[in-house]
């Protein structure tokens, strides 16, 4: 990975970086599709990052290469939105440094040069640890890092919505930013409780895999935006924005009604917010008294959920290219009965997540890559900082 003898920068840039910073990228541990509602989450910095080389370019703008990508060149004299560069890198540096602005912050122009083991469409949330990668430079450059880890990942939330044009929760880039294990609340979005949780797989004899499973998400923007669209519509039904809001004994008493204005999908949706949103907690406190079996089953009942009532795991209308289920069908068959498997991250393409015993793991890591691909089964470790600064020259 990159340090500042990287020659890679001073060759693009002709001159020589002096910061090297680094964001991780993120895995969801429990709660499917409910930090957008305002819900609990649990999720872990991974140990896979994406990090840049950085030097101060004095030319009022923000000059950014990301490895195997052309130049991307965002002036400083410009930032707002540009409807035109919706889901692009231009978007989200822009929206960055825009909030920063707002908030501020007298930005310089910056070059960076990024390199990242966080792939897209991995499930480890790419775009959350470029965002949260970005703010931790601009933080630090231009602020006195007088923004939390939070604020940080706030700021990156904000340009993925408003100026990349997706409409995400706040998970990714909190853990991404935060580090470590952490069950987060996010009754109050603007200031989202975050509480760290100890977890050593490898003591308690598992490992974390990711199975990439070979499908693209790229064209599915429009499922992954039904999802929170439909939870907010059964919400509506009781007068609140967020199912958050909703008391879940009073959806069950109007069920009839729920089904009448919302339809059954977003009924079911929001079956599985109720149940998820609780299972956080339950699988936080089952790590935090140090019972795995617990959380392991905690886990798979997600998965159920997610499965069933999300619906989150066959893209509508696929018929012959059902990767995420026939990864998730392989996987149990695999695990025997042990560990647990569940869909991971938005679902409907990507990556699955398995809890795998250590002593079958080469037989299951096997198993999964005969199916779906060399290299398709990613073991990983968490990762306890978030967004840092990793290196500097006086």
């Amino acid at each position: 990975m990159q340090d500042l003898r990287n020659p890679e920068f001073s060759r693009h840039f002709q001159t020589r970086p002096r910061w090297v910073f680094s964001a991780p990228g993120r895995t969801e541990l429990g709660g499917n599709h409910t930090d957008h509602q305002h819900g609990h989450v649990l999720a872990a910095a991974v140990d896979l990052d994406t990090r840049a080389t950085v030097a101060k370019n004095g030319l009022g703008c923000i000059r950014v290469l990301s490895e195997g990508y052309p130049l991307c060149r965002v002036a400083l004299d410009d930032l707002t939105q540009k409807p035109d560069e919706a889901g692009t890198t231009a978007a989200l540096i822009r929206g960055v440094a825009a909030r920063f602005a707002q908030l501020g912050a007298k930005l310089e122009g910056i070059d960076a040069y990024v390199t990242s083991t966080v792939l897209p469409g991995s499930g480890l949330s790419s775009s959350a640890a470029f965002e949260v990668l970005l703010g931790t430079i601009l933080n630090h450059l231009f602020c006195g890092g007088k923004f939390t880890p939070v604020q940080v990942a706030q700021i990156g939330q904000w340009a993925e919505n408003v100026y990349f044009g997706k409409p995400c929760g706040l998970m990714d880039q909190t853990a991404s930013a935060v580090g470590g294990v952490v069950a987060i609340d996010f009754a109050a979005p603007a200031a989202p409780q975050v509480r760290r949780v100890e977890l050593d797989l490898h003591a308690l004899g598992y490992a974390l895999c990711i199975l990439d499973t070979g499908a693209d998400h790229a064209a599915l923007t429009d499922q992954y935006a039904a999802i929170p669209a439909e939870m907010r519509e059964v919400a509506a039904v009781f007068g609140k924005e967020y199912l958050r809001d909703v008391e879940e004994a009073a959806f069950y008493e109007n069920l009839p009604a729920v089904r009448r204005a919302a339809g059954d999908r977003a009924t079911l949706r929001a079956m599985h917010f109720f149940d998820d949103d609780r299972r956080v907690t339950q699988q936080a406190d089952a790590l935090a008294r140090g019972d795995f079996d617990e959380f392991l089953r905690q886990v798979s009942e997600s998965g159920r959920s997610s499965w069933l009532y999300l619906q989150d795991v066959v893209p509508l209308g696929a018929t012959r290219g059902q990767h995420m289920a026939l990864a998730l069908a392989l996987a149990e068959k695999l695990l025997g009965g042990r560990g647990a498997c569940r869909v991971h991250g938005g679902g409907f393409a990507g990556t699955i997540q398995a809890f795998v015993p250590l002593d079958a793991l080469e037989h299951f890591r096997c198993g999964m890559e005969a199916v779906l691909g060399a290299g398709s089964c990613h073991i990983l470790s968490v990762r306890p900082e978030g967004g840092v600064l990793l290196e500097e020259h006086a």
